[in-house]
């Protein structure tokens, strides 16, 4: 590869990433809508840092969502998971219908690579996963008062 190409796979792959995280958040927040689970989305979180930090790490979006007593684990769990569906244009390379991107000589392949490493779950997804029964006991923790009623 020459260097304008080095370049160039670069600029695509860190704009793939960009727009990858941004739609790996916005997968979350779809299904917490659907399901009418209120959330909040906060744009580059990190107030130790501000908008340039947190962008450099990575941290452009995060959506938090707003459990009560009565949201149900499975709906959490199906956000926390919901990332996985970027990579299903992937699957239409399976079927024939799209070429490979990962065949191509040109810089497809790393707009590719960057968009499915999006796709996977993070860390916090998967203890999202496997906590959402506590989340939604806290939550419902959070609604009770056990302060005694007046006299």
């Amino acid at each position: 590869m020459t260097p304008i190409e080095i370049a160039t796979a670069a600029v695509v792959l860190a704009l793939a990433v960009s727009a990858g995280l941004v739609a790996h958040e916005l997968a979350h927040a779809a299904v917490l809508r659907a399901a009418g689970v209120a959330y909040r989305i906060d744009w580059f979180p990190g107030e130790d840092t501000g908008v340039l930090g947190a962008g450099l790490r990575g941290r452009w979006a995060a959506v938090r969502p707003r459990a009560t007593a009565e949201t149900p684990a499975w709906v959490l769990r199906c956000s926390a998971m919901m990332p996985l569906a970027l990579a299903a244009p992937f699957a239409l390379v399976a079927l024939g219908v799209v070429a490979d991107p990962f065949a191509t000589d040109g810089v497809v392949r790393f707009a590719a690579v960057g968009w499915m490493a999006c796709a996977l779950p993070s860390p916090q997804d998967f203890s999202v996963l496997w906590y959402a029964d506590d989340a939604v006991a806290a939550a419902a923790d959070e609604g009770r008062t056990d302060e005694p009623t007046g006299a």
